[in-house]
C-alpha cells in the first residue's frame, strides 16, 4: 500500500468500472467486430460492383414479366463467360442517352433477319412464338426487315404497346449491354428466377 492513499477493495474497484481486465477485454472484441465489418463491406462491394447489382424496374415496358417498381438482380459477369442469347432479358445503356438504362428482351442476335408484320415478329423467316407477350400487350405495328449487324442485338419490350425498343432506336451494340436480369426479389409474390 502506498503511503497516504486509501485502500480500495477489489469489489469496489469493479463497481467503479476501473478494472483493467474489463478494459483489456473490450478492445480485442471491438477490433474483431470492426475487422468483420470491413471484410463484409468489401465482399458486398465486390459482389455489387463485379457480379450482381440490385436494380429497380421503372416503367411498364416489360410487363407482365417485370412490373413497374419491381426489384431484381442483374448479373454483370455472366456475359464474360457465355454469349448473349435470344430470350435473355438484358440491361443496357440507352443508345440515345447513355446516362439512362433500359431493360428489354433479346429477340435477334448478329446475322438474324427480323421483320414485324402487324405486330407478329418473324425471325429468319419463321413466326416467333412469344408466349411471354399476352394478347392484350401486342400491338399492330409493322417493321421492315433488318439484318442485325455484327456485335449488335435486336431487343423488344414484352409490353409491345408501351415499349421504346429496337423498333425505335435500332439494334443495340454489345458494348452498351452490361448485364442480364436473372432474379426478382421484390415484391415477395414475384420472387424467383426470371425467364
Amino acid at each position: 500500500m502506498i503511503k497516504g492513499e486509501n485502500p480500495i477493495e477489489p469489489r469496489e474497484a469493479l463497481r467503479q468500472g476501473s478494472s483493467p481486465v474489463a478494459a483489456s477485454r473490450t478492445l480485442p472484441v471491438l477490433s474483431i467486430w470492426l475487422r468483420d465489418l470491413i471484410i463484409s463491406l468489401a465482399i458486398s462491394a465486390f459482389i455489387i460492383i463485379f457480379l450482381y447489382q440490385p436494380v429497380k424496374v421503372e416503367g411498364t415496358s416489360m410487363m407482365p414479366s417485370l412490373d413497374d417498381q419491381e426489384r431484381i438482380f442483374v448479373n454483370k459477369f455472366v456475359y464474360r463467360l457465355e454469349p448473349i442469347q435470344r430470350g435473355d432479358i438484358v440491361v443496357f445503356r440507352y443508345p440515345r442517352d447513355p446516362s439512362k438504362s433500359f431493360i428489354k428482351r433479346v429477340i435477334g442476335v448478329a446475322g438474324d433477319h427480323i421483320r414485324i408484320e402487324d405486330g407478329q415478329v418473324f425471325l429468319n423467316g419463321n413466326l416467333l412464338d412469344e408466349d411471354y407477350v399476352p394478347r392484350a400487350y401486342e400491338d399492330e405495328r409493322s417493321y421492315p426487315e433488318v439484318v442485325v449487324p455484327s456485335n449488335s442485338y435486336f431487343v423488344l419490350g414484352d409490353h409491345r404497346t408501351m415499349s421504346n425498343d429496337s423498333r425505335d432506336f435500332g439494334p443495340v451494340q454489345a458494348s452498351f449491354i452490361y448485364g442480364k436480369a436473372v432474379f426478382g426479389y421484390w415484391p415477395m409474390d414475384k420472387m424467383g428466377r426470371l425467364r
